[in-house]
């Protein structure tokens, strides 16, 4: 395993991180475990997961929440686990109906930090992430909250999660004033075919010290050799957006079987040669789908095939505002 510093701070993960969404939703608990095991196995010491993780909403939300929470926390339970991860989780989607079940109240952070305590059965949390902006609650009330969970030792690290580049700045300059350190990552959807943090997220995230942890690095499995999986009967017939993106899929599957390698470990590999990447979030099913990516490590890029795949799948035109003016 590589390992890397999480944006500007001492602490270092490795460079895939595990996303565990799908535990307690499409994963059942003995899988999970055994995902978890073959992960800290293999060096991965990046856990990801969030409070709504584990269920789709149901009629009593609590039934379909924390769930994925819950999980881990009865595999950190086994013992001998817990120092050896970097354990991330989040804040602000809705736990209950209560109209201060949500977002970034320091009432709700203070309620929400101390549920996802309870079901990770641990008494910090590594890395805290803001799973949304939020227009309504100020700056001052949430960072009077974080700095808190700090201080009381329940959580080491802030990070923000779907914060557009104007938020980081923003939530920055904040912090600063405070003397508090502020946002530490940025978790937000960053592939091939969806490229638009380049334009202002990546740079201020550059800017202030941020490292990048990138979700949904396959696009949901497009980026997956999805052609060939719906040619092998592997996946259902073709989508909308699979038809609209068919040239630039075929092309990219024709460019991945050209070097023998799989298209969603190019996918990753892309990802990794970025610098300002810290680590793409893989959220396997399964035990096999893990230990596949792996080899994503030994992935190098050439210049010339870092090119080649600009073409396939060009980017915004580079950051703002060059990107768009003279």
């Amino acid at each position: 395993m590589q390992y890397t510093y999480l944006g500007r701070t001492g602490l270092q993960v490795s460079r895939l991180a595990l996303g565990t969404m799908n535990f307690g939703m499409v994963t059942d608990e003995t899988t999970s475990f055994e995902i978890m095991d073959a992960a800290l196995e293999n060096g991965i010491n990046f856990f990801d997961t969030a409070d709504v993780y584990g269920g789709h909403q149901t009629p009593d939300i609590k039934k379909g929440y924390g769930i994925s929470e819950e999980i881990i926390g009865r595999w950190l339970k086994q013992g001998k686990r817990r120092e050896k991860i970097v354990l991330a989780t989040k804040v602000y989607q809705p736990m209950d109906y209560g109209v201060n079940d949500r977002h970034l109240s320091a009432y709700h952070i203070r309620r929400a930090c101390d549920a996802s305590l309870r079901r990770l059965q641990t008494d910090h949390i590594d890395l805290y992430q803001m799973h949304h902006i939020d227009h309504r609650t100020p700056w001052e009330e949430i960072w009077q909250a974080m700095e808190l969970l700090v201080q009381q030792g329940k959580v080491s690290y802030i990070g923000s999660s779907n914060f557009g580049g104007w938020h980081i700045a923003t939530v920055q300059g904040e912090a600063k004033a405070r003397h508090f350190m502020g946002l530490v990552s940025e978790q937000s959807i960053y592939n091939l075919s969806n490229r638009m943090l380049e334009l202002e997220v990546i740079p201020a995230c550059q800017h202030y010290g941020l490292g990048i942890i990138p979700r949904s690095p396959l696009d949901g499995g497009l980026l997956g050799g999805i052609l060939q999986k719906i040619a092998d009967g592997r996946r259902s017939q073709l989508t909308e957006k699979v038809k609209h993106l068919q040239p630039q899929l075929e092309a990219y599957e024709a460019f991945c079987k050209k070097i023998g390698e799989s298209p969603a470990n190019i996918a990753l590999a892309w990802l990794l040669h970025n610098p300002a990447v810290t680590a793409p979030i893989i959220g396997p099913r399964l035990t096999e789908q893990l230990t596949q990516t792996f080899k994503v490590l030994d992935i190098k890029l050439s210049n010339e095939l870092l090119e080649e795949l600009n073409k396939i799948w060009p980017g915004p035109g580079g950051q703002a505002p060059e990107a768009y003016a003279w």
